[in-house]
């Protein structure tokens, strides 16, 4: 393999193509969730006071709100279970009325259970129970019939970004779906360049869903593309074993079929639990660190007066480039922005207080802003500089897997890290060793093993290999 040279790289850089990042839709649904969620709790409320109403006359009966007490936190249960408050649940009425039904028939079925094996059931009137089950009920089809009319006349009927790219394959169209050339973003899926790729990355960005169209050929290089950008992906294509689909989805044409290639590492469970960690311990960290910056800030400031902060372009989530932050441990003159060149043991452009810094990783502590900035996490993969290499080759060049590790927000520390796997990579087995941690972290993600990994990195924060 021919080994890509920095003017190339550097060419990317200033193609002028415009990509705009589309913003987020996930703080929409979640307004609309929580929105639906009070809906349904003042319908239930008011079915059972109006039934109470309504068969016992103008009399006030405590009994109907303790009995659509009960049922509340049961449907709620229920309801978020079997995805009420889905993305789905927002772009078609039925079926979400369809999923709202069956949680309040599952949730009154219970409460009948426990209260006639309780003996309860004599202090509930049944007509006036049965009568504001059928009164929550239509009042629940008729909000979720409302709620996709109101979705549809305020967000177009958008609440989920799809992207269609066109690559030379069939004409695909989706009615609230964007869609794109790639030849016009000059997007080549078969490209181990990282600025193409970051490019792709902020086209994938914020994307709920990505739909390629493409030719046979190229099928294969899409899929692996989709699986290491960490998003929902799907080929629009006949099944195919050599992609590793994960399944079929079906449009409304049943000749519009489409391979899902690609589901993302983390639901979105696990995206917004691993992020509220990543938030709640880099806000403990900066607030608790705060005088060791700025004694570490003074030293380099007094050293030679140059800036506290080196800034150097990593790749990271999506093979998006961010801007990671370090502590400067090294002269001005011996400053690498690209990463081109490892730092050895006993480099000469390392300063005095910059040796101390890297061999304790205090030089990685600001990394916890690009943590809040939501550019990394706490625990994930390493971001590596661009043009970082191991014999003569870059990284990506070494294994076909190395961009799959960019489907996670990189971390502050890692699996690999707390394994030893650190310092310079002289050789390709430096890179596959990492790697291997990398990819295995990543299939095997939970809260816990962030939590391990953290306590782990504790123990290793002075190393051989930290120099």
């Amino acid at each position: 393999m021919n080994k890509i040279t920095g003017p190339l790289l550097e060419a990317k850089k200033t193609d002028g193509i415009d990509v705009k990042v589309v913003p987020s839709l996930e703080k929409t649904r979640f307004r609309i969730y929580i929105s639906m969620m009070a809906m349904d709790a003042v319908i239930l409320h008011l079915s059972f006071v109006t039934a109470a109403f309504l068969y016992e006359g103008f009399r006030w009966q405590n009994q109907s709100l303790i009995a659509a007490q009960i049922i509340l936190p049961l449907y709620f249960t229920i309801a978020l279970y079997n995805r009420s408050y889905g993305a789905r649940a927002l772009a078609e009425w039925t079926y979400a009325a369809r999923q709202a039904l069956t949680s309040l028939m599952l949730s009154a079925a219970f409460v009948s259970f426990v209260a006639f094996y309780t003996k309860s059931t004599a202090q509930f009137s049944r007509v006036g129970v049965t009568l504001g089950l059928l009164l929550t009920a239509m009042a629940l089809v008729a909000s979720r019939w409302l709620i996709i009319r109101l979705i549809e006349r305020f967000w177009n009927g958008k609440t989920r970004n799809f992207l269609i790219i066109q690559d030379g394959g069939p004409d695909f169209t989706l009615a609230t779906a964007d869609v794109i050339s790639a030849r016009e973003y000059q997007i080549d899926p078969a490209a181990d360049d990282p600025y193409v790729l970051d490019r792709l990355g902020k086209l994938l960005r914020n994307r709920d869903k990505v739909i390629v169209s493409c030719p046979r050929e190229r099928r294969n290089q899409w899929a692996f593309r989709l699986k290491s950008s960490g998003v929902h992906g799907e080929i629009v294509s006949e099944p195919a074993r050599e992609l590793g689909a994960l399944g079929v989805q079906r449009y409304d044409d049943p000749d519009r079929t489409t391979l899902v290639v690609s589901t993302g590492p983390l639901s979105v469970r696990g995206r917004a639990t691993k992020r509220a960690f990543d938030v709640l311990v880099a806000s403990c960290g900066l607030i608790l660190l705060s005088p060791l910056f700025l004694i570490v800030a003074a030293c380099i400031k007094l050293t030679d007066g140059g800036p506290v902060l080196f800034v150097q372009q990593r790749t990271g989530r999506g093979n998006q480039l961010f801007k990671l932050l370090k502590f400067r441990s090294m002269r001005m003159d011996g400053l690498d922005t690209n990463g081109g060149r490892s730092t050895a043991r006993r480099d000469d452009r390392v300063t005095r207080i910059g040796a101390l810094i890297r061999r304790t990783s205090i030089d990685e502590l600001p990394q916890l802003i690009n943590v809040l900035r939501g550019e990394m996490s706490i625990v994930g993969p390493r971001p590596h500089a661009v043009e970082s290499q191991a014999e003569d080759k870059y990284f990506w060049q070494i294994h076909a897997l190395y961009w799959q590790r960019h489907c996670l927000k990189p971390g502050l520390t890692g699996l690999a890290q707390v394994r030893g796997h650190r310092g310079a990579t002289e050789q390709e087995k430096d890179l596959t060793d990492r790697l291997q941690s990398d990819l295995e972290y990543i299939a095997g993600w939970s809260l816990m093993r962030d939590f391990q990994i953290i306590v782990r990195t504790l123990r290793v924060l002075t190393h051989d290999n930290a120099y």
